[in-house]
């Protein structure tokens, strides 16, 4: 058996190819498919079946244009309402991939749709040919779990127009202990998403796990009662990007090919001026310190460098049609591919040149002053010894649950996942010092204050973590949070 993971860092994503006897199955792909095309033909398989463990609200997926070009079959669960042609998924359905199996085991949940892919590999099995038969059924060897089992984490409950999140929980108890807490402890485990993705809340870092390994450090396979996993599992959950319902919908009838997609226009700066005269989005994909040295006014830092395409569909929404700016053409090109990844797929163009054009021709740049953690410390310190203090407050924009282990006890806290739906209210007095937890997501708290006027932010370099590497002082008290 081939069995290869494919993680794809910008969306905390990870899909799979299982191959065996020349013939392969490919397990929630990726929009741009060449990858598995690839790895298929240095394996010397052909891609039979693409196989779907639900309508994925993060990311757009690539089952369509890899079907289309590889004439295989799409498989998804029988819940999903699919618009394209498909096998519908139940209970017990068995995939034969040469000597592999991929059992279905339907596991609402997450979403209705959901379900897990048993495998077991005969070859390796004890009860294969060559060794001693037991009269057994060869044992399971991993299991992909999509996103109703995570890695220390289960999926949310709250993606879907049909069920509340009450009734989602509910299944998703039922789901896990009757469905994959049945299986052997040795069976590995094999998820859709890694930490950062917002379809959990406390994933690990590890890219895979066994059953027996969950069944004792996960968290929520500790709760006890289903009453009580439904109060946990739909209490305090992260803020729901708005694209993530359209991407389910999108994937639900299947997206067009990327070499469908129109040319990228190359924009001159006055071009990209109108364009914010028009308050279209402009977003620099380049790294947080060349943004803070200097950039067109107005401009969102997001850069390729972290989670760009989920904090993109996040902040800007799937429809906002933005500018691009950086360094090269291949990052600009770069980032069209990413934010398609997304479904961000109609974009104005890009600033020819980059930052260099814009300042030839005569046209302003905004500097983003930052600050050093020990500076910021000092600065909070003023007027403990009977000087006069600066005047300096600092926003915290992490999520929640890395605030309660541990933040700047003067801080506000405000998670950038919010802003969206409301920018906090910081006034237009003294500094306000921004940090996350180590620089990505508070360049794109200061840029995005910037462009609604504000000239009074600064970026704390390095974030939660520089504070922590640095021995400064951590509280652990309530909330102060900030409002819109």
């Amino acid at each position: 058996m081939h069995f290869e993971q494919f993680y794809l860092t910008c969306l905390a994503h990870a899909s799979y190819m299982i191959g065996s006897d020349g013939e392969a199955a490919v397990v929630d792909p990726q929009r741009d498919v060449d990858i598995y095309l690839k790895a298929a033909e240095e394996q010397h398989l052909k891609i039979r079946h693409i196989l779907e463990t639900h309508l994925h609200a993060d990311f757009v997926s690539g089952h369509k244009e890899l079907a289309a070009r590889t004439g295989a079959k799409i498989y998804i669960g029988a819940q999903a309402g699919a618009g394209f042609p498909h096998v519908a998924l139940r209970d017990g359905f068995e995939l034969r991939v040469g000597s592999v199996s991929l059992r279905t085991l339907e596991t609402p949940g997450h979403t209705p749709e959901s379900i897990c892919l048993v495998i077991t590999d005969e070859e390796k099995s004890p009860t294969s040919a060559g060794a001693p038969s037991t009269g057994k059924p060869a044992q399971p060897w991993a299991v992909l779990t999509g996103d109703t089992l995570f890695i220390g984490d289960v999926g949310r409950p709250d993606l879907s127009r049909t069920h509340t999140p009450q009734q989602l929980a509910g299944l998703l108890y039922d789901s896990l202990h009757q469905k994959l807490m049945a299986l052997p402890d040795a069976v590995l485990v094999y998820p859709a998403h890694g930490a950062g993705s917002l379809c959990g809340r406390a994933m690990r870092a590890e890219k895979s796990s066994t059953v027996g390994t969950e069944r004792l450090t996960n968290y929520a396979l500790q709760i006890a009662s289903r009453d009580e996993f439904i109060r946990q599992m739909t209490a305090n959950l992260p803020a729901r990007p708005e694209y993530f319902l359209e991407d389910a919908e999108l994937n639900r009838s299947g997206a067009t090919a990327l070499t469908e997609l129109a040319p990228l226009r190359a924009l001159a700066p006055m071009e990209v001026q109108a364009c914010l005269d028009e308050e279209a989005y402009v977003v620099d994909v380049r790294p947080g310190d060349e943004f803070a040295a200097g950039h067109v006014p107005g401009a969102v830092n997001i850069a390729l460098s972290g989670q760009f395409a989920s904090w993109a569909g996040a902040t800007l929404g799937i429809h906002s049609r933005p500018v691009l700016v950086g360094a090269s053409d291949t990052q600009v090109e770069e980032a069209r591919m990413r934010l398609a990844r997304v479904g961000i797929e109609e974009l104005r163009g890009y600033l020819a040149g980059g930052i260099t054009k814009w300042q030839e021709a005569g046209l302003p740049l905004l500097t983003t002053p930052q600050i050093s953690v020990q500076e910021l410390c000092q600065r909070l310190g003023a007027g403990h010894d009977g000087g006069k203090a600066e005047s300096i407050a600092v926003l915290d924009v992490r999520r929640e649950g890395e605030w309660n282990t541990g933040h700047i006890a003067q801080a506000e806290w405000r998670a950038l996942d919010a802003f969206p739906h409301g920018m906090p209210e910081i006034g237009m007095g003294g500094t306000v010092a921004i940090h996350c937890k180590s620089g990505f997501r508070s360049m794109i708290a200061c840029s995005l204050l910037e462009r609604g006027g504000h000239r009074n932010v600064v970026n704390v370099v390095g974030g939660f973590d520089a504070w922590k590497a640095a021995g400064l002082p951590e509280s652990s008290s309530q909330l102060s949070v900030l409002s819109s």
